[in-house]
């Protein structure tokens, strides 16, 4: 079940990061596929800070600051019409 939290979690915080994001999105399929790697950014840029989460509000919080991170990096190398 853990797992499943995970994904829904990842889910939830690409859909905010894209939305936090205006003009970086990338659509919704691709901001939902953000959010699920961005858990496992943030994660990581919270282990290097020290810091924990609890709960499922911590969990989303971090990945949402990971997937805002994410889609961040993607817009550098995004084309500019």
């Amino acid at each position: 079940m853990g797992l499943l939290w995970s994904i829904i979690i990842g889910i939830v915080a690409g859909f905010a990061a894209g939305k936090i994001m205006k003009g970086s999105g990338f659509g919704l399929i691709v901001n939902l596929i953000v959010g699920v790697i961005g858990g496992l950014i943030g994660g990581w840029i919270f282990s290097l800070l020290g810091l924990s989460v609890n709960g499922i509000l911590g969990t989303l919080v971090m990945s949402t600051i990971g997937a805002i991170v994410l889609l961040w990096i993607l817009s550098l190398f995004r084309k500019k019409n």
